[in-house]
């Protein structure tokens, strides 16, 4: 004879509970996401070391406003900034933009080997007024991106100073493009070594001009531009530096 009174298999039920605790988690950690993004254009100056602000801001080199604007560049291989992965993808990528600004120079001049990209090579472009944020963008070299080490920014921070500081401009803005190259870079590290290299030869040539070596006009700010997802982190390492310094 039947039993009747069986039970109905208890899986579905279960099944039903798993799925409920997937979205009960999905729902709980989206504001976790959210926090890892800052909108675009948000700025905040971390602090002030000899008498330079330092700013980070949500920006890209194409938009950034700014008397000077650094954009750094690894040596050519073909398409590696437009190849995403590794490289950002096109809406969030710097270069991308920054080339498209300016109707494909930065490709032909890295594909040309008119600019090569090499450790710490540089080269001034002043483009047409309103081509870009920036009245004056500077190129310099990364090197092999198979030999970046991210100690090699801190001689990149202070290229790009001493450069700001022969072009007499009042503040620059700068822009590593490492992710935006492919290149998954420790961000605060990138962060703290740029800063820590255009702090320390600003030191230098202001001892310079003390002994009446050298003479410039005094910098007035520093801006670290950061992609949406990488501005918290990178402040932290804007602010390491800032603290190590002051020390």
């Amino acid at each position: 004879m039947k039993n009747t009174n069986s039970q109905p298999p208890q899986y579905p039920i279960r099944q039903l509970y798993l799925l409920c605790l997937f979205f009960t988690l999905l729902i709980a950690i989206q504001p976790i996401y959210a926090q890892q993004t800052t909108a675009l254009g948000t700025a905040k100056v971390w602090g002030s070391v000899y008498g330079i602000q330092i700013e980070g801001v949500v920006q890209g080199p194409s938009a950034q406003v700014s008397p000077l604007q650094v954009a750094c560049v690894f040596e050519y291989t073909e398409n590696d900034i437009f190849n995403s992965p590794p490289a950002l993808p096109a809406a969030l990528n710097g270069l991308v933009h920054l080339d498209h600004d300016i109707k494909g120079l930065l490709t032909d001049l890295r594909k040309s080997g008119r600019f090569s990209g090499h450790s710490n090579e540089t080269l001034l472009l002043t483009p047409p007024k309103g081509t870009i944020g920036g009245k004056m963008l500077l190129l310099i070299g990364l090197g092999d991106r198979n030999k970046f080490s991210p100690e090699q920014m801190t001689v990149v921070g202070s290229v790009a100073m001493r450069e700001a500081l022969r072009l007499g401009v009042n503040s620059f803005a700068f822009a590593s493009d490492l992710k935006d190259a492919g290149i998954d870079s420790p961000t605060a590290l990138v962060a703290t070594n740029v800063v820590k290299g255009a702090l320390t030869a600003y030191r230098t040539q202001s001892w310079l001009k003390e002994k009446k070596m050298s003479d410039f006009k005094p910098l007035a700010k520093i801006i670290l531009l950061a992609g949406p997802s990488f501005f918290t982190v990178a402040g932290e390492g804007i602010q390491a530096a800032i603290d190590e310094l002051k020390n």
